[in-house]
């Protein structure tokens, strides 16, 4: 069977739309399948649509946040939660063709592991932020030695993959680079980037930037290294700046003004300031992953995941084993208070003994 894992935010106008075409593409390939919705905290009526989506169709069901925890985290929910033998990750506003999702399907069956969408062009977007996706794109490529500027979430992974991804400790995952970098049997499909067929894009310029920032110092440490490669270069020149003024003093000529001091001084204290937040960025996201917290949180399920609602989740299941067996301990004495009284009871018996 393959899942289908459609993130969505504020996606009210498109859950309807996605879901039939999604639905009526595999239906036509005769491919098994379950579509996953996840609602990452929506303010509109997604949720209810998604529920709507499910009573309708009974391969589609839904997993609903608490509250907004991101994209990324949504894609992880939705691989949680797939069933299939491999999962599809798709966007819901039919930028990635659903068609597509039948050649992937196939390349799976020929024995490939990860199915990656690249894009052929990035549709409708400005010279700016096809700028800024050209250097986020060339700093995750050199980290991961892979070419990603044409890299997408539309992906389809087999079983094996979905669980090593699963399997991963950190909290602040990166999922389009990541799944390129477990490795694995690959191989590409191309697609055209569509127009939304209803709605707006609900990424801001802020929003985008914002996750830029995060994915790079989640999967990558190059910020780091050019803070180390400003700081050497900021050192040579404090050590010519030095040189030249020796030189003046023992010419005794006049120190000039203090022009060339002040944007010194400036432009270092800047360097500076920012490499200092550069380190605490990175300080901070060790501190996310330290406290443990969780991707997520899904407070309601509907359609066939509903049921699982009445049973406890993978980790809860491992958690109650654990507790059974606490509990059937509680019959018998502890191994500390065992050995007690034997002790004790040793030393009865040499006490006696030695009265007589």
């Amino acid at each position: 069977m393959l899942s289908v894992v459609i993130p969505a935010y504020n996606e009210d106008k498109m859950i309807a739309i996605t879901a039939k075409a999604v639905s009526d593409v595999l239906t036509k390939a005769q491919i098994p399948y379950e579509i996953i919705f996840v609602n990452d905290g929506s303010k509109d009526a997604t949720w209810q649509e998604i529920a709507a989506a499910s009573e309708r169709n009974p391969h589609v069901r839904g997993a609903c946040f608490s509250r907004n925890f991101g994209k990324e985290a949504a894609i992880y929910a939705g691989l949680f939660e797939s069933a299939g033998d491999c999962t599809a990750v798709m966007d819901c506003d039919l930028q990635h063709p659903p068609e597509k999702l039948v050649e992937m399907y196939r390349l799976w069956q020929q024995g490939y592991q990860v199915i990656e969408g690249v894009k052929t062009s990035r549709g409708d977007e400005s010279g700016l932020h096809a700028m800024a996706a050209a250097a986020f794109y060339g700093i995750i490529s050199k980290a991961t030695g892979i070419d990603m500027s044409r890299a997408s979430d539309f992906k389809l992974l087999d079983r094996q993959a979905v669980n090593v991804l699963l399997n991963m400790k950190e909290k602040n995952a990166f999922f389009r680079a990541l799944s390129s970098w477990i490795g694995f049997r690959t191989t590409q499909v191309e697609f055209d980037v569509q127009e939304r067929a209803a709605g707006v894009s609900k990424w801001s310029t802020s929003s985008l930037f914002r996750y830029a920032i995060t994915n790079i110092a989640s999967f990558t440490a190059v910020p780091m290294q050019i803070v180390t490669v400003l700081g050497v270069l900021m050192f040579l020149l404090m050590i010519l700046q030095g040189v030249e003024a020796l030189i003046t003093y023992f010419r005794g000529t006049a120190v000039p003004g203090y022009t060339t001091m002040i944007i010194l001084e400036l432009f270092t204290g800047s360097i500076i300031m920012i490499s200092l937040g550069i380190i605490g960025y990175y300080i901070s996201k060790i501190y996310e992953e330290v406290k443990g917290r969780p991707k997520f949180i899904i407070s309601e399920r509907t359609g066939a995941a509903a049921q699982r609602d009445i049973q406890p989740g993978r980790h809860q299941r491992r958690f109650s084993e654990r507790t059974g067996d606490a509990e059937q301990g509680e019959d018998q004495p502890e191994r500390h208070q065992r050995r007690f009284p034997e002790r004790t009871d040793a030393a009865a018996q040499a006490g006696e003994e030695s009265k007589s």
